[in-house]
């Protein structure tokens, strides 16, 4: 049974372009089911998560952790009464904006994009969903509903401060009220991408061999989880051990996020989702002492994961990759593919062309990048980057 604050298909805010009805899909159905088939998703399957130079490491990809995010989200959304497919469609859309190389490529393409209003990939999963997909005969995007574009836009918290172009653009002519939270089911989708990166980060570190079981086990939270699993199965080989803990670490996560979202809406009572909106203050969080704990996981993360030499190393090579990219493109925008000419053969202004390159840029998976600069700009640099890659996939 839903919740009364939870978000109701039947009372949602519309979508920008009026359609019928779906005779067998409730509204939020209809736009899950429109991400998973955009071709934007489908590009998730070559996008890194974490980009790891080492044999073999070629772990969780964009879409792979998409997957995971929803899983975890329709689990939670479910526990508390909220509306599984929106929680759901804000899950696996909410990375569609990531460029190619995850946040290194990020980095790299919003320091280009300065001087034309930046780049923010948050924004730009925006700007995917309502523009870049063109598959409808009456309307670009996939005309997702006011609700799931809102999750899209908010599910971090309301939008403040300078406002990213993207976003801007698209709010202007359909108001997602970005000075208020979001639903309860946007936010639970923001915790379920936290639980998640951070359990399976820890799974692909040790497959990399960056860090040791034992390591782990002398961290916050994941002590316990491995100290249970020794009791229970003395003796374990050694894998099943270091996953069973995980698996753990895992649940202890999600058991937080509920008892305390349940204790929180408990406490405020909101009798519809406009009191979640208004509510001043998010719902769905972790308890301060777990969310404590994560933080000495999540800095152990960051200096032996993502800032290892062997990450680092290869963060610097595909910087270069999309750093050669985009003045190329600038130069020789007749380079794009034809699809991308009648928008260009449209611009006035540099700005124009740049977010037109930038869009193109964002949208390419690690691999095309790599293959793209190769044959474009060659080098090599660019041999070596593509053939280590290559080599993994």
């Amino acid at each position: 049974m839903q919740a009364p604050y939870a978000c109701d298909p039947a009372q949602t805010r519309g979508r920008l372009h009026a359609e019928d009805a779906s005779t067998f899909r409730s509204a939020f159905q209809r736009d899950r089911d429109r991400i998973i088939h955009a071709s934007a998703f489908r590009r998730l399957k070559h996008k890194t998560q974490v980009f790891v130079e080492h044999e073999g490491d070629f772990f969780r990809t964009r879409l792979t952790h998409s997957i995971e995010v929803a899983q975890v989200a329709r689990t939670i959304a479910g526990t508390i009464g909220l509306n599984s497919e929106l929680t759901e469609a804000v899950a696996l859309a909410h990375d569609l904006g990531h460029t190619p190389f995850g946040h290194t490529g990020e980095d790299a393409l919003a320091e280009l994009m300065l001087p034309y209003g930046g780049f923010d990939h948050n924004a730009q999963a925006i700007r995917i969903v309502t523009e870049l997909e063109r598959h409808y005969a009456t309307f670009d995007g996939l005309n997702l509903t006011w609700d799931t574009l809102e999750g899209i836009a908010k599910h971090n918290g309301p939008v403040t401060g300078e406002i990213p172009w993207a976003m801007a653009e698209y709010n202007a002519k359909h108001d997602l009220e970005l000075h208020t939270h979001a639903s309860a089911e946007a936010q639970v989708a923001a915790l379920s991408d936290d639980i998640a990166y951070n359990n399976h980060d820890l799974h692909d570190g040790l497959r990399a061999e960056l860090f040791s079981t034992d390591e782990l086990a002398e961290l916050p939270i994941l002590c316990d989880c491995f100290a249970e699993v020794d009791r229970k199965y003395p003796g374990l080989n050694y894998y099943r051990r270091r996953y069973e803990a995980l698996r753990r670490f895992f649940g202890v996560l999600v058991e937080d996020v509920i008892a305390n979202a349940q204790k929180t809406l408990g406490e405020l009572q909101p009798q519809s989702v406009t009191d979640i909106r208004m509510a001043g203050q998010m719902m769905i969080f972790f308890t301060p002492a777990l969310w404590a704990d994560l933080k000495v996981i999540r800095k152990f993360l960051f200096h032996r994961m993502y800032r290892a030499p062997e990450v680092v190393s290869m963060r610097v090579e595909v910087t270069q990759v999309i750093r050669d990219l985009f003045p190329f493109y600038i130069d020789n925008p007749g380079q794009l593919p034809r699809q991308w000419r009648k928008d260009v053969a449209e611009v006035e202004t540099k700005t124009q062309l740049a977010r037109i390159v930038s869009d193109y840029i964002a949208g390419m998976t690690d691999r095309f990048a790599l293959q793209e600069h190769a044959r474009l700009i060659g080098g090599d640099a660019s041999a070596k980057a593509l053939q280590q890659h290559l080599s993994r996939i």
